[in-house]
């Protein structure tokens, strides 16, 4: 009788690993792009709900809400770039009430938010909202530029391309 041996030889550990080498190789890029879009999703769903947290509070409230670029967590940065961070704050009134932050975000490292306003101000529904546009794109380019248009009524929606068809870029 012979005696029976378990393992591997050269040949089959040299085909599996190769399988195995390829198949990664398949794998990173596609992983590098489903990771660049879960980012970029988390972040424009954090403003899309913090618009429309800052809508209803200011119907419900009747008064002025706002979101800005932040560096710090706790003031504006008065600059279009929201790339650090950003702030929703209830806006300071006649009665001096306000200044007060109600969310401060910090925006992940791999994800640039450039928009065409320096602040967006939501008003109760006597008074229009400041409208705009936040364009959300992944630093390296691995995926499309995605944007949060926020209407006169302080209604936000997510739009692939502008209205002429040509794709959102954050070089503004």
């Amino acid at each position: 009788m012979h005696a029976r041996r378990y393992g591997f030889t050269l040949y089959e550990l040299l085909i599996t690993l190769s399988l195995v080498a390829m198949l990664a190789t398949l794998a990173v890029p596609a992983f590098a792009t489903l990771s660049a879009k879960s980012r970029q999703y988390a972040e424009i769903w954090s403003l899309f709900h913090a618009i429309h947290r800052a809508r209803k509070t200011s119907i419900v409230q009747r008064r002025e809400v706002s979101l800005c670029p932040s560096d710090d967590g706790a003031t504006c940065a008065g600059r279009t770039d929201w790339s650090a961070g950003w702030i929703l704050y209830y806006t300071p009134d006649d009665n001096d009430r306000g200044g007060l932050v109600v969310v401060a975000h910090e925006v992940t490292d791999s994800i640039r938010i450039k928009a065409n306003r320096r602040a967006f101000t939501l008003r109760a529904t006597v008074k229009r909202a400041t409208n705009g546009t936040l364009v959300v794109c992944d630093r390296r380019g691995r995926i499309p530029a995605k944007a949060l248009v926020v209407s006169f009524t302080g209604r936000p929606r997510v739009a692939t391309a502008r209205p002429d068809g040509r794709p959102y870029s954050c070089a503004y």
